[in-house]
């Protein structure tokens, strides 16, 4: 039986609505909030605006098997349509396989009350936003990919939020088309919406005893054709200065300034090895946030490293540095508290080569080769590799995540669900 293609030719009816629905859930303030009280997920209402909707969409597409939980994860389910014969190709045991993409959009730049711009047939042209904000091919060279395609942006105000509201939309798409098509064999498939993943929270209440699926994929990532099978190793670091106040017109020889402190901790952060200095697989101190008085100040810090070595070498530095600043300041005090955040996910994949393998022949099916790189980030993809479900990351389509330069190429998002649908066959094949 042939499989329908999705990509060769681009069918224009799948190709409208995967933009419809990218385009009505972008619209939707959906940022998350670090800073939120407690622990609670979603962080913010708006996240649950989205949920709500992609609860109805995936109810009327006729997704029957769907649990929306009180945390804000919903868990969608397609039932097997395999016949026994093809089935017992696995020896009777097709395994469930998921799919995953997160609600929320970063907090970095203005998110709420997105406009998006639909610039169709593009030029390669710059695109001219409001506020002086122009996405140039000579900084974007992958427009040039795009020239007599349809691209989105903001209108330059706010982020777009395809990061990762185009992931969003390709596993819902892509779920659709599964439904409408039973001739694609497929095993069991989850499809698993989450909150919260650019605060980290989500993933700290992720519903594991609702999950069946044994291997998983995110769609969290950039560039079309992406595939990502190792990530950073990632901590994150506060530092709290206690300082000794005094008068500052009498603070001679008494005063232990905590803002000083802070700032003087901040200073020895080796700038060859922060965020803007480094590249490829060299990891950094990222000072996130720095708050306080005279006599309490504080310092957040994420720490990141492809190696094991050298992450726990930077953590090291970071108590070293903390107790230089205390002894540069008689009175004053200096506290390091730590908190592993996620893991490279590299090693959960060498149990089971068939995770990463039917992904590259999923990637190659839709007539592209996959280009293989390293996250510089995390995923829900990693936390979940670490408690048992490997999960490496698949490209959504978007560009320049997280700003107002934000950008996605429509047949980039439909590649990406089209390597959802290509993997749930293989899946099913074994």
């Amino acid at each position: 039986m042939k499989t329908p293609a999705l990509h060769k030719p681009y069918s224009a009816e799948f190709r409208r609505g995967l933009l419809d629905r990218f385009l009505r859930y972008a619209a939707i303030g959906t940022q998350s909030d670090r800073h939120a009280a407690g622990n609670k997920t979603p962080s913010t209402d708006g996240q649950w605006d989205l949920i709500r909707l992609i609860e109805k969409e995936l109810r009327d597409i006729g997704v029957a098997d769907l649990t929306v939980n009180a945390e804000g994860f919903i868990i969608a389910r397609l039932p097997s349509n395999l016949a026994a014969d093809i089935s017992a190709k696995s020896g009777g045991q097709v395994p469930c396989v998921g799919f995953i993409a997160h609600v929320d959009t970063a907090s970095d730049v203005p998110g709420a009350d997105v406009k998006p711009r639909v610039h169709e047939n593009y030029d390669g042209a710059p695109i001219r936003l409001e506020g002086g904000v122009v996405l140039d091919p000579a900084e974007n060279p992958r427009l040039q990919l795009y020239i007599g395609d349809t691209v989105i942006t903001s209108d330059g105000t706010t982020l777009l939020g395809a990061d990762d509201k185009a992931g969003v939309a390709a596993v819902v798409c892509a779920a659709e088309y599964l439904a409408a098509h039973p001739e694609i064999p497929h095993g069991e498939v989850e499809f698993i919406l989450t909150p919260d993943e650019e605060t980290g929270k989500g993933m700290d209440r992720f519903p594991m005893n609702l999950i069946r699926s044994e291997a998983a994929y995110t769609l969290d990532g950039d560039g079309e054709g992406t595939v990502e099978a190792e990530c950073f190793n990632a901590w994150k670091m506060e530092v709290k200065f206690t300082g000794r106040v005094f008068h500052i017109g009498h603070a001679r020889g008494r005063l232990a300034n905590a803002v000083a402190m802070a700032s003087m901790f901040v200073g020895l952060l080796p700038r060859s090895e922060s965020p803007e200095a480094t590249d490829e697989k060299y990891g950094y101190y990222c000072p996130m946030e720095i708050k306080g008085n005279l006599e309490e100040a504080s310092v957040e810090l994420y720490l990141r490293d492809f190696e094991d070595g050298e992450i726990r070498r930077r953590i090291d530095a970071v108590h070293a540095f903390s107790a230089a600043v205390e002894a540069a300041f008689p009175g004053g005090r200096a506290v390091v508290t730590e908190e592993k955040q996620y893991l490279n996910m590299r090693g959960a994949f060498l149990a089971d080569s068939r995770v990463v393998d039917f992904l590259d022949r999923a990637v190659r099916e839709t007539g592209i080769e996959p280009v293989y790189k390293s996250i510089r980030g995390g995923t829900d993809g990693a936390r979940l590799s670490e408690r048992g479900i490997p999960t490496p990351n698949i490209f959504a389509g978007g560009e320049n995540f997280h700003s107002r330069t934000e950008w996605v190429a429509l047949s980039a998002v439909t590649r990406a669900a089209e390597v959802v649908v290509n993997l749930a066959r293989i899946w099913g094949e074994g």
